[in-house]
C-alpha cells in the first residue's frame, strides 16, 4: 500500500542540454541586423514615394507663379496666416501677453470713447469701491421693464381673488 506513495525517481540528474551563449548572441545579432535592414527598406520606400509625389504633383494654372518650393515654410507666409497661429516661442509670447494685460490694468484709457466709457487703474478702482461701496439694492420705483416685471404687473391687475362675489338673485338657487 505504501508503494504507490513513494516518489519514483529513477533519473536524478540535471538537464545536460542547456542553451549556450552562442545561440543567444546569434539571436541578438540577427535581431539588430534585421532592425537595421527594415529601417533602410522603409527609408528607401519613403524616398521613392516622395520622389514619385514630386514628379506627379498637380500642375498649377499658368496664372499662378510659384517662386519657391511649396513645401518650404517661410516666416512671411506664417505671418499672413490668420489668427490663432501656432506658437513659435511660448515664453516670449506669454510674456508679451502678460505685459499687455498688466499695462491695461494699471493705466487709463478709453473702452468706448463715443459712449464716454473709460477704464482706470485697478488699484484706484478698488479704492473707489472701498470708499463708496457697491450698490446692494435697486432704488425704489426705478425697476426696469422686463418680461417678468410686465407679467407680474398684469397678474396683479387681473387678480380678483380678494373681491367679494356678486350676490346672486334670491329667487334662483343652484
Amino acid at each position: 500500500m505504501t508503494d504507490h506513495l513513494k516518489p519514483h525517481h529513477d533519473d536524478l540528474g540535471f538537464e545536460r542540454e542547456d542553451l549556450g551563449a552562442k545561440p543567444v548572441i546569434g539571436f541578438i545579432v540577427s535581431l539588430v541586423v534585421s532592425g537595421i535592414l527594415i529601417y533602410y527598406v522603409i527609408w528607401g520606400i519613403f524616398h521613392f514615394l516622395d520622389a514619385y509625389d514630386k514628379k506627379h504633383q498637380q500642375v498649377r494654372t499658368p496664372l499662378v507663379r510659384v517662386e519657391s518650393n511649396t513645401r518650404d515654410v517661410q516666416t512671411q507666409v506664417i505671418q499672413r496666416f490668420p489668427e490663432p497661429r501656432l506658437e513659435d516661442n511660448e515664453r516670449t509670447e506669454l510674456n508679451d501677453f502678460r505685459y499687455g494685460v498688466e499695462e491695461k490694468l494699471n493705466s487709463y484709457g478709453w473702452v468706448d470713447k463715443n459712449a464716454g466709457i473709460a477704464h482706470i487703474p485697478i488699484e484706484q478702482a478698488m479704492q473707489s469701491i472701498a470708499q463708496k461701496g457697491l450698490p446692494t439694492t435697486p432704488q425704489t420705483g426705478v425697476m426696469p421693464l422686463s418680461p417678468v416685471n410686465l407679467a407680474r404687473a398684469a397678474a396683479a391687475s387681473s387678480d380678483t381673488s380678494e373681491m367679494k362675489p356678486q350676490e346672486q338673485p334670491k329667487g334662483k338657487k343652484k
